[in-house]
């Protein structure tokens, strides 16, 4: 698939090349997104070239993984975001905030922009979102960009070499108000 650019009213969403190389490589320095996410620690400069190099424009190339770089409109980094294809109409969205832009609802804003490309554009009818348990920061964007948080998966999970447990959500297009390509109904409780 031909990348495309996403814009909000205070952002955009590109896929990152190697021109973004060093700002990747600086946010990615922060302990939290090393501790949280399952980027390589220490972050290399070389994890940071193949990341914009090679990463990105392959999952675009073969539709696997749909990467942005989150960009003020001044061209700042204020963070990344991915939606990864895991199954026939679902894709799994990941997202870090560089340390400097927190707090000011980008990533939010950036996650409800990509969730409704999705919806829209790639015939997906579940956005999933997983964080390992105890990262509120990652849950408390999910839960804000709309997310139900479904539960706990135990040792669901693998982030240098362990296994975690993870809380797990998801969006669907009646979320956010859009139609689904398939027909949904859900369960009745009693």
């Amino acid at each position: 698939m031909e990348p495309v650019t996403l814009a909000t009213d205070r952002l955009v969403l590109r896929p990152v090349g190697p021109q973004d190389t060093d700002a990747v490589y600086a946010a990615a320095q922060d302990p939290d997104i090393q501790r949280w996410t399952t980027i390589p620690s220490p972050y290399l400069p070389e994890h940071a070239r193949s990341f914009t190099e090679q990463t990105v424009p392959e999952g675009w190339a073969d539709a696997s993984m749909f990467t942005f770089g989150v960009f003020l409109p001044g061209g700042e980094l204020a963070g990344m975001l991915a939606l990864t294809m895991r199954s026939l109409g679902m894709t799994e969205v990941g997202y870090w905030a560089a340390k400097e832009h927190r707090g000011h609802g980008y990533i939010t804003e950036a996650t409800v922009a990509a969730a409704r490309w999705a919806f829209t554009r790639l015939s997906v009818d579940r956005v999933e979102w997983r964080a390992e348990v105890g990262n509120h920061a990652s849950r408390a964007v999910a839960e804000r960009a709309g997310f139900t948080i479904e539960g706990t998966l135990r040792a669901a999970l693998t982030t240098k070499g362990t296994h975690r447990d993870c809380w797990v959500g998801s969006l669907l297009p009646s979320d956010l108000s859009l139609p689904s390509t398939t027909p949904y109904l859900p369960s009745t409780r009693s």
